[in-house]
Order: structure tokens, then sequence, then C-alpha cells
């Protein structure tokens, strides 16, 4: 994991324990080590509604007792009728704070320009939030702890010009890049973890959706950081009906330095290697029904890791056949048609069996 240091890894996996067998109490475990807040949704308001493209919105917003408050998409067919199956997508990091929910989900307003570049460069252009509705799901698409509405008021650095430089987004995408570091230290002082915010958030979020009169069920859905959000609302919130986790599962243990540093403080919150290797937090689940979707190409895991981890999820499931699927797809790291396609056909199987 250190080049420099080979040795370390051997040393603290020997002297602190590091990916223990997953028990039966993981998940509490999990939401201790996470110091995962206490949140509930608070003064719900629809600011607005439309319909476009075959759908009806919603634009929610509600409080969890700090900061501003959260906005949300919630889309559902415009014509639905009956309580409908709901999924609470998350949106990823991709080094975009700027964005939150409009980067999977379109809104009243057309996209910003960077939306619509991250759009094509991980969902094949895609929102896939409403891609998910059209095929007949109520989706909750909200603004996380650091993101879109939720966003710190960092001073981004200054356009050099006078040549057309970096937008406004792009200026504050670096300067919130910088500033997750000391948002990830100031978690860790107040108890908690910038993971265990977020996740906070997300049991909120789902909370409210489950609560509504119009929704059958609840899963989740997420690519990347928005994959572990998902995973982490799985294990945390027993009823979660559904997981879809796209291009966001390895074994920890074959993480290189490249690896490591390509990701968000939110994946690496202090003290989780010690109760369990990635993966078993995944399937702590288990036999809950779980969707892995592994890019073969992937440049941030190692295909060595990825296999690792089908591997022990499998047989975390192994009382379960069925229950757990793990596809392979050759693909870098992003959420494309085909890979969307067999989520949301996923989803659609596994919600209807439910309640059936």
């Amino acid at each position: 994991m250190l080049d420099a240091f080979p040795d370390l890894a051997e040393i603290a996996a020997r002297s602190r324990g590091l990916f223990p067998p997953p028990g039966p109490d993981l998940p509490e475990r999990l939401r201790d080590a996470l110091g995962v807040l206490d949140l509930r949704p608070a003064g719900v308001r629809v600011e607005r509604r439309w319909t476009a493209g075959g759908l009806a919105g919603e634009e929610l917003s509600w409080t969890v007792g700090f900061g501003p408050r959260t906005r949300a998409f919630l889309l559902r067919p415009r014509d639905a009728a009956g309580p409908l199956p709901g999924v609470v997508a998350m949106h990823c990091h991709a080094g975009m704070k700027w964005a939150g929910k409009d980067k999977i989900a379109d809104g009243p307003e057309p996209p910003a320009p960077e939306v619509v570049r991250l759009r094509a460069r991980l969902y094949d252009g895609l929102a896939y939030a409403n891609e998910l509705a059209r095929r007949g799901f109520a989706v909750l698409a909200h603004d996380v702890f650091a993101w879109g509405s939720r966003r710190f008021p960092l001073d981004p650095a200054p356009d050099p010009g006078p040549e057309p430089g970096p937008s406004e987004a792009d200026r504050y995408d670096r300067a919130a890049r910088d500033h997750e570091h000391v948002l990830a230290k100031a978690c860790t002082l107040l108890g908690t973890s910038f993971a265990g915010v977020l996740a906070a958030e997300d049991l909120a979020a789902a909370a409210y959706l489950r609560s509504r009169a119009d929704i059958a069920s609840v899963g989740t859905l997420g690519l990347s950081g928005g994959g572990a959000r998902a995973a982490l609302l799985g294990a945390l919130d027993a009823d979660i009906a559904a997981v879809a986790v796209a291009a966001m599962v390895t074994s920890f243990r074959d993480l290189r330095e490249e690896h490591v540093a390509a990701h968000s403080w939110a994946l690496f919150p202090p003290g989780l290697t010690r109760l369990a290797d990635w993966p078993g937090v995944v399937a702590a689940r288990a036999p809950a029904p779980l969707l892995v979707l592994y890019g073969t190409a992937d440049p941030l895991f190692p295909l060595q890791g990825m296999r690792r981890a089908h591997r022990d999820i499998t047989e975390a499931y192994r009382d379960a056949p069925g229950r757990y699927t793990g596809t392979f797809f050759d693909a870098p790291h992003r959420f494309d048609r085909p890979m969307q396609d067999a989520a949301f056909t996923w989803l659609a199987d596994t919600l209807a069996a439910r309640h059936d």
C-alpha cells in the first residue's frame, strides 16, 4: 500500500488486527465506528412541481438540524397509479461538490455545462435517476453534506483572466477538494467521521421516502462514492429492500498507494478496517438482496481486489442463493447504459418480488 515502507502494512495488520471476519453484530459496530449521527428530516416542503418527459417531479426540501436545507428531487412516472417501489439514488463524488443531485437527476431546468460534461464521462450522458423513474420507480435524489445545496461557502481562487478560464463551479470544486481534508479532520474531532455524517443524512432521506403513502418499498443505488453510500445505507438500515452498487467494491487489502490517493475520505473512516474488509461491510446486509457491478478496466481499483471481493461476498451469501449478484463488465470507472440496464432490471425484479 505504501511502496516506500513495504513492511508497514504487515506490521499494522499484525498489531491492530486488521480485516477480521465480520460477525453478525457488524452493522451495530459499524454504526458506532462511523459515528453515525441521529438525524431526521424535519420541516419537509414541496418547493415546486413540474412534468416533463413523461415524468412528474417534485423539488423537496427539509432540514436535518444543521446547515442549509437539503434539496431533493422526487421523480415518478406521470400517470402512475398506486404505491410505487422507491429508490434512493445516490449522487457520486467525482471531485464535483458544486452539484449533488443534479449530477444524476434532471429537474425543471437544463443541467449546467459542468454537469453535462460529468454525465458524458460517467453516465453515458444520461440523468440515470430520470431513466430509472421511467421504468416505474419513484426515485429520490438528494444533496448530501458538502454537496449542492449542502455545500460549504468556500472562496474559490479568482479567475486569472483575461483569457477565459475555469468556470466558477470548476474553481469551487478545486477549493472543495482541498477543504475535504479539513472537513474529515473536523468530523473526527466531533466524534464522528465524514462517512458517518453522509450515512446519517442518507438514513434520513431513506426514512422520509419510506414514510410516504405512495411508496411501497425502498431500495438504493449509486456509482462510485454514491455506491459506497448505498452500501453503507444497506448495511445500517435493515428496511432497505435492495442495494445496487456500481464501481465501488474491492478488497481494501489489495489497494496500492495510487488507489488510496484516488479516493475520498468518505471511503476511509478511521477504525473501519478493524471491523472488516470493505467486502464484509458491503455484505453485512446478507441475506438481503445485493447487486454489485464491477468494471474490469476500472483504474481506481485493482482487478485482484475486485475478484477477491466477489469471492468474499459470494461466501457471505452462501446460505442465501440467488440473493447476491455480482457482474463483471469490461468497463472503466463509470455507470454506463449497459450497467444501468442491468441495475434497473435487477431492481425491478427484486423489488417486485418483495411484494408478490
